[in-house]
């Protein structure tokens, strides 16, 4: 490293640690009454959001919560998780936010491995953790979460209901100061294989991570901060969803929590609240715009970040038809997790419809701190002229610096000094990123790759197709053949035929080659989904081989 001019500080300099609870106090400054809203249960104004998060401190300590410990959370969005969010941390203890999506024998593995001390439960999931309270080896206590007044119940040591451990704690707490590198979250990846890894970011990570989310969203996006209202539609035990509600906080911005998501009661809050941004996964996206509720409604000034899986072309039409505006979004579990958001520069803005277009659906320009390369299977750097694909690698202050007790997983992840993401992509001049697909999702037939991902985005493009997921197939001809399973929209008839018909303009236009057309499909009822909504390709193999040996009635052959 460089040896240059360093000053010491001034004595009685103040060292200034980069802690979460910094970003409580700008909110209550800019806007006091902004409200948090929590569905028609509650709202209150960011000047009680800093008094409930002290109470909650309190409540805490009383329990017997210590700095270092780990605090669990099993909720749907809500106001309290967004409390705990902030409290847990903000005493030096660590929160640990439960995929509940994940089966009950993944749930007891991450509880066990992050050593959970107390966990909060919300009362829908009391069945869920007692199933497993038995085998947990560290937790002590339990807190319930309930929408009912009085509510009762069966959890083993139980230190009492949230609300009314809230109304009995003081409203002042003094939370001290500590070292900015301690860590502050953790949560698990839903892995293909093996056991979840557990992601941790320190107070340093989400704090800096909080202002990059702030300056792209809010200065150079301009979608957060000032008037707009912000609903998330990721759950927070995602990323925690996706980093935005504290930096929504930071800015004193408007929250509104779904809870459980429902489609209709989405849509319904989206009016009452007169919702201006949102971020969710495609099959979220898709589900709000089936909603029966949604067929008549106009949209207009809703804007919402799509991540988590690719955005195609049909679903940001289908989208812009009823007034939403979408935006591609690019991070994983491990980077924070936003890399990249989608840009329209200047040169962009005056361009054509259908160029913007391609630009919306990318994964965008790595935001501000973010640097991005990509690299071959031996590690060198490759050309970003927008066409050379290799592995994106990324460094960012804010990206996990390895796994909760897995260091040889860690180092895998840091090989050669940058974040490998296991993604194909390419980079413009600009920096513009383009993921073309995931490193073990990339089709290699007859010598050539094929991008699952391009292959998606262009099946979609069929009227009658609502949703669409490829893979590769091992054939023994080709080394692979790529397979598509389709779901019809309704009134719609499609094929492997029909399929056909449709790729080979695309064929023609030089999109594609001719063997990247599937010989088979399977039309399905529904596309098997990870936890967090993604398209779980692993189960989709395990399907399709299943049912090419049973002949199943879902294939369709050329």
């Amino acid at each position: 490293m460089l040896h240059t001019r360093v000053i010491p500080p001034a004595e009685g300099a103040y060292p200034y640690p980069l802690l979460i609870k910094r970003l409580l106090l700008s909110g209550v400054r800019y806007e006091k009454t902004r409200e948090i809203v929590y569905r028609d249960h509650s709202r209150y104004s960011y000047q009680m959001l800093n008094e409930r998060i002290c109470r909650l401190a309190g409540a805490l300590t009383a329990a017997g919560v210590k700095a270092g410990d780990t605090v669990a959370v099993m909720d749907w969005d809500s106001h309290r998780y967004l409390e705990c969010m902030f409290a847990i941390p903000m005493i030096g203890a660590v929160v640990h936010t439960i995929n509940v999506r994940l089966s009950p024998e993944q749930i007891l593995f991450t509880m066990n491995h992050a050593e959970d001390k107390l966990v909060l439960v919300n009362s829908e999931f009391v069945p869920l953790y007692n199933a497993i309270a038995g085998q947990l080896t560290t937790v002590e206590k339990t807190l319930l979460l309930t929408d009912t007044d009085g509510a009762t119940t069966d959890l083993p040591n139980l230190v009492g209901e949230y609300e009314a451990l809230l109304a009995a704690a003081s409203p002042h707490y003094q939370f001290e100061d500590f070292d900015e590198n301690s860590v502050a979250t953790t949560f698990y990846t839903t892995g293909t294989t093996g056991n979840p890894k557990g992601v941790y970011f320190t107070h340093r990570q989400l704090v800096l991570h909080t202002l990059a989310v702030a300056t792209i969203m809010g200065s150079v996006e301009g979608i957060l901060g000032g008037d707009k209202v912000y609903m998330p539609i990721t759950p927070m035990f995602h990323v925690h969803a996706w980093g935005v509600p504290y930096a929504a906080t930071m800015l004193g911005v408007k929250q509104v929590y779904p809870g459980r998501y429902d489609p209709e009661l989405l849509v319904a809050l989206w009016q009452k609240e007169k919702v201006t941004f949102s971020h969710c996964v495609p099959t979220i996206m898709q589900m709000v715009l089936n909603a029966k509720a949604a067929q008549d409604m106009d949209f207009t000034g809703w804007h919402i970040i799509i991540g988590g899986s690719s955005l195609n072309r049909s679903l940001y039409e289908a989208a812009k038809a009823k007034g939403i505006q979408l935006s591609a979004a690019y991070g994983m579990s491990e980077t924070g997790p936003l890399v990249s958001v989608a840009h329209l520069n200047d040169d962009l803005m005056a361009a054509s419809e259908d160029e913007r277009t391609t630009y919306r659906i990318k994964a965008g320009a790595p935001g501000v701190l973010v640097e991005a390369a990509i690299v071959d299977g031996e590690g060198n750097f490759l050309p970003s002229d927008g066409e050379t694909q290799g592995e994106l690698v990324l460094r960012a202050p804010w990206l996990s610096e390895g796994y909760y007790r897995e260091p040889e997983k860690g180092a895998e992840l840091w090989a050669g000094g940058w974040l490998h993401t296991g993604d194909v992509a390419t980079l413009d001049s600009m920096g513009g990123i383009d993921i073309r697909d995931r490193i073990k999702d990339v089709i290699k037939t007859g010598g050539e790759w094929v991008s699952s991902l391009q292959l998606e985005d262009l099946c979609s493009r069929h009227p009658g197709v609502r949703e669409v997921a490829v893979v590769g197939i091992a054939d023994p001809q080709w080394g692979e053949r790529p397979f598509a399973l389709l779901v019809a929209r309704e009134g719609h008839v499609l094929d492997a035929k029909i399929l056909k018909e449709h790729l080979k303009p695309f064929v023609e236009q030089g999109h594609i080659n001719k063997w990247a057309i599937p010989s088979q499909i399977a039309l399905v009822t529904e596309i098997p989904k990870t936890s967090v909504g993604k398209l779980d390709k692993k189960q989709i193999r395990q399907n399709i081989l299943e049912w090419q040996g049973s002949n199943s009635a879902f294939l369709s052959t050329l």
